[in-house]
C-alpha cells in the first residue's frame, strides 16, 4: 500500500514503450503475498514489487511469479531496493514530557515507556516480521517470547500495517497519534524535517533489520514481456535516483549517477551494523508466528 510511482516517471515509462502502468494495491507485504498466492491462476495483475526478503521464499515457494522473466538476477525475483527497520521516535514528545527517550529495544519492556509504542503485525506486515525476525536475533530463541511477553505487559499496541502505525498511531508523523515511539525505518526522520531545519524524529540505529524489496513477473500474467520492460526501468537511474523521496527506501543501484537526497547523511543514514542477517526466516516464520500469536492472541 505505501508504495509510490510519480506520475513523471510512469510518463517517461510510457513514451519509451507506450505501455500504461496501472498500481493495484494489495495491502501490506504479508497481505499481498496472500493475497497473490490465491489468485495465482489468474492473478490481479502482470507483476508485483514490494515482496520483501522476509517473505520472498513464501511467495517462490508458491509459484507466484514467473521463473522465465528476463531478470538480471539469474535467480529470481529482482532486488530494487533495500530499508533499514528501526525503532523511531518523537524527540519533540520526549522533551515536552521531560522524559529521557529509549536508547535500544530492550528499553521498550521499561515502566518508563509503558504505553508509548505501537509496533506491526507480523503476519500481515514486513517491518512486523523484521522487527520480530531482529528480536530473535537479539535476544535468542530463548529470549524473544518473553521479549514480547514483555512488551505486551508494557501496553505495546499493535497495528496492522505500518502505514496505520506511522501515519495513524505515531505522534511524530502528519497523524500526530498518541504513540512517540513507532516502528519504522532509519530513512523516516528525513521525512520529518520542520521548518527549523531539524527532524522531528530520530531512528534508533539498534538491532535494525535489513529488508530488501524485490520486483517480479507473476505467473500467468497476461503482459509478462510488459512487466519485464518495467522491472528493467525499475534498475534505470532515473527511477531509482526517485526511490529515496517517493518511498523511503535505498536504491539498490550504488555509483553511476546515483545520489541520495542530501538531508539523507544527516537524518537517515543506514545502520552500520544490522541484525538477523543469518536467521532462516523462510524455515522458522510460521513457527514465530504461532508463538507470536499465542503472546498477543491475534491472527
Amino acid at each position: 500500500d505505501s508504495a509510490v510511482f510519480p506520475e513523471e516517471l510512469l510518463a517517461a515509462f510510457k513514451a519509451e514503450t507506450g505501455i500504461t502502468v496501472k498500481q493495484v494495491k494489495a495491502g501490506d507485504t504479508g497481505s499481498m503475498v496472500n493475497k497473490l498466492i490465491l489468485t495465482k491462476d489468474a492473478p490481479i495483475g502482470d507483476m508485483f514489487y514490494g515482496i520483501d526478503s522476509t517473505f520472498l521464499q513464501l511467495a517462490i515457494d508458491n509459484g507466484i511469479y514467473d521463473p522465465a522473466g528476463n531478470y538480471t538476477d539469474e535467480n529470481g525475483p529482482e532486488a530494487i531496493d533495500y530499508a533499514d527497520v528501526c525503532i523511531n521516535y518523537d524527540k519533540t514528545w520526549f522533551s515536552s514530557n521531560e522524559t529521557a527517550p529509549p536508547t535500544n529495544i530492550g528499553d521498550l519492556t521499561k515502566p518508563a515507556y509503558k504505553g508509548l509504542t505501537v509496533l506491526t503485525n507480523p503476519r500481515t506486515s514486513s517491518p512486523g516480521l523484521s522487527f520480530l525476525a531482529a528480536t530473535v536475533a537479539v535476544f535468542g530463541e530463548s529470549g524473544w517470547k518473553q521479549y514480547w511477553t514483555a512488551l505486551k505487559a508494557n501496553d505495546v499496541k499493535i497495528a496492522a500495517g505500518w502505514e496505520d502505525a506511522y501515519f495513524t498511531e505515531f505522534s511524530g508523523s502528519s497523524g500526530k497519534g498518541q504513540y512517540p515511539i513507532v516502528l519504522s525505518y532509519s530513512s523516516s526522520p528525513a521525512f520529518e524535517i520542520r521548518d527549523n531545519g531539524e527532524s522531528q524524529t530520530v531512528s534508533l540505529l539498534d538491532a535494525c533489520y535489513r529488508q530488501w524489496e524485490y520486483a517480479g513477473a507473476l505467473a500467468n500474467g497476461k503482459n509478462a514481456e510488459g512487466a519485464t520492460k518495467f522491472i528493467q526501468f525499475m534498475l534505470s537511474a532515473e527511477f531509482q535516483n526517485a526511490l529515496p523521496e517517493s518511498n523511503y527506501v535505498y536504491p539498490v543501484r550504488e555509483g553511476e549517477g546515483i545520489a541520495l537526497p542530501a538531508t539523507w547523511a544527516e537524518f537517515a543514514p543506514a545502520a552500520g551494523k544490522t541484525v538477523g542477517t543469518t536467521l532462516d526466516v523462510a524455515s522458522n516464520r510460521e513457527l514465530w508466528f504461532a508463538k507470536w500469536s499465542e503472546i498477543f492472541d491475534v491472527n
